[in-house]
């Protein structure tokens, strides 16, 4: 009941004109940039994160949270128009969306997107609204040592789960790392890593190292491999859904919600699995099997409500715990820590108005998203057509603009320039951004927790562990550590054992039918 009347408060904050104005740029924003190819909705919040450092944290957070959203939505257009996702959790819309376009139902693809996107977010957000608080509560209970075991576990699972190779993953977060030691001591007041500059005395701000790693980084790659031909944009009409079409529709919208909250809330969580598995789900119990492959309405239906279902669910972890889990909840943590406010159980706590404020905002940018996208469909499929050149010179302007105001020194500027090369080179040699991010933004919070840990041990180690919570976190941490060596390939013979076969355990495409392959987002988040 506490919290349904925390909500309604969140609502009469929300409910201004100047929020609410806030909440429109934000989704408008955020859609228009979400339909770029490789410009998704953490690279938009990094550009826009200096923008509002003279704006009140309650506010500020509103607008992000409204791009958070609105990149997601606009992800889909790209996708089903254009065969190139934004972000990687739309490559699955991508599989049959972009066939019901050729199709001549790009309408309808667009439809059963915004609104299955609609239907999730809104029963997502209610889940945060309920689940969060409780999360939080039960974490004010946690020490230092189950801190830093839930954050070991956090540096794990988006190295290890997430990407594509553990290696890379684990090579980017010892980079991220070592970017968050950069420094003073902050017991001793040793300097850390600065080479004898001033100018990295107290640290490398979190928004130079978003801004170069994303936006910069990007717009070099681009560069790089920069095609002068702008891809093929499908006329796209007016968005409409027959009777069938709803049909077929909603109960996907539910089932993909139904996996995508709960991926999203763990720490390991995110949109790519659950947007697979609801993909997969509705091709087991459609009745429309033989559209599989050639633009099927519940293989877009299911995949966009579970991918806008995880980002609802992504916010738990990171206003209850601190823990982002995606790269754009990362950078939404970075603007809670530059405006002073620490992370954690305590948020709700400490600033309760500013996160119900939040909260109720995702429900108001839910609506104006509905509002937007389907009747501006076909405007957005417009956007696509701005030549490259010009958006990422746009780019790099509003990203040095950015870097300078965070301190107002020049030698953010060169900064910039040397985060900017290493995300390049991140993405030349396939290293996953995300384990950087959050590396550079808990790793300080990892040292912090150990340090107390081992204070309260009187130095012995055996204070980083102990306690039910922290030990299964730790056999957690080596399940997922020796499962792809020794667990997994003694379950596939088992079940191909099962199955008396091989070859019956695990069909050939031949047999499972082909989809073509949606274009690679060109994103720097793996």
């Amino acid at each position: 009941m506490d919290n349904i009347t925390h909500l309604i408060d969140g609502f009469g904050a929300v409910l201004t004109p100047g929020n609410l104005l806030l909440a429109l740029v934000g989704v408008t924003v955020g859609t228009a940039v979400g339909v770029l190819p490789g410009i998704g909705p953490a690279m938009t919040v990094a550009l826009l994160l200096p923008v509002t450092f003279n704006m009140e944290p309650t506010s500020a957070l509103i607008m992000f949270a409204a791009i958070f959203y609105g990149g997601m939505y606009g992800g889909s257009t790209t996708s089903i128009l254009l065969n190139t996702p934004g972000e990687s959790s739309s490559v699955v819309t991508a599989i049959e969306g972009n066939k019901m376009a050729k199709a001549g139902r790009a309408a309808q693809a667009l439809a059963t997107s915004a609104i299955g996107s609609f239907v999730a977010g809104t029963i997502g957000t209610l889940g945060l609204a309920f689940l969060a608080p409780t999360m939080a509560n039960f974490a004010v209970s946690l020490g230092p040592r189950e801190y830093f075991a839930v954050m070991v576990l956090a540096f794990i699972a988006v190295t290890a789960v997430l990407g594509s190779s553990r290696i890379r993953g684990f090579a980017a977060l010892f980079v991220g790392l070592t970017i968050g030691l950069v420094g003073m001591d902050p017991i001793t007041g040793q300097s850390r890593l600065t080479f004898g500059s001033s100018g990295i005395a107290d640290g490398i701000d979190i928004v130079v190292v978003a801004v170069g790693i994303f936006a910069v980084g990007e717009a070099l790659w681009v560069a790089a491999h920069l095609r002068r031909k702008s891809g093929e944009v499908i006329p796209v009409g007016q968005p409409w859904m027959g009777k069938s079409d709803w049909k077929r529709s909603w109960k996907p919208w539910l089932r993909g919600t139904a996996l995508g909250f709960p991926f999203g809330a763990l720490p390991a969580g995110g949109a790519e699995i659950p947007t697979l598995l609801s993909y997969i789900t509705e091709k087991k119990l459609t009745k429309h099997p033989e559209e599989f492959g050639r633009g099927a309405i519940e293989g877009v239906a299911g995949p966009e409500a579970s991918n806008n279902a995880s980002a609802a669910g992504t916010l738990v972890p990171m206003l209850s715990l601190g823990l982002p889990t995606n790269a754009t909840a990362a950078v939404m943590l970075a603007a809670l820590t530059t405006y002073g406010i620490q992370p954690g159980p305590l948020l709700f706590h400490d600033q309760g108005p500013m996160v119900w404020a939040l909260i109720a905002s995702l429900f108001i940018g839910n609506a104006l998203l509905l509002v937007l996208n389907l009747p501006l469909a076909p405007t957005w499929a417009k956007l696509l057509r701005i030549p490259r050149p010009y958006l990422y010179a746009g780019i790099l302007f509003f990203a040095a603009l950015g870097a300078y105001s965070a301190t107002g020194t020049s030698f953010n500027l060169i900064l910039l320039l040397g985060l900017g090369l290493l995300g390049f080179l991140m993405r030349r040699f396939a290293l996953p951004v995300l384990p950087l991010i959050v590396g550079v933004i808990l790793g300080p919070r990892l040292e912090k927790e150990g340090r107390q840990a081992l204070q309260l041990s009187g130095g012995d180690y055996s204070g980083l562990v102990g306690g039910a919570l922290t030990t299964t976190i730790y056999a957690v941490i080596v399940l997922i550590l020796v499962w792809p060596f020794a667990i997994q390939p003694l379950v596939r013979r088992w079940v191909a054992r099962r199955a008396g076969s091989p070859s019956t355990a695990y069909p050939s495409s031949d047999e499972e039918g082909t989809t073509e392959e949606p274009a690679k987002t060109t994103s720097g988040v793996r």
